[in-house]
């Protein structure tokens, strides 16, 4: 019940994203995309942070940091991916629709 302002608030521009048809949908995929890259950003951003705040850790832990920063890169790189054809697929479905 307290997320109900939030859900109505929210409905609306998603609703006109999809009245907008293929436009709607290629301003998805451009959301899609700065989600992708605000992922891999934050990512390294917090592997750069413990480097230089907490010092150089010891081998393993260094190893599992960047395991970490380099799968959620990997996320990322995948949400820009598919941002990317959700775009593509816009600029097809507008080139046709014509």
């Amino acid at each position: 019940m307290p997320l109900l302002p939030i859900f109505l608030a929210g409905m609306f521009p998603m609703f006109l994203i999809a009245l907008l048809g293929f436009f709607g949908l290629a301003l998805f995929g451009m959301l899609v995309i700065c989600v992708g890259l605000a992922s891999s950003n934050e990512a390294h951003d917090n592997f750069n942070q413990d480097i230089i705040v907490h010092g150089y850790a010891p081998g393993p832990e260094r190893a599992a940091r960047a395991s970490d920063m380099h799968l959620a890169a990997r996320l990322g790189l995948r949400l820009e991916a598919v941002g990317v054809a959700m775009v593509i697929t816009a600029a097809i479905g507008l080139c046709y629709a014509a």
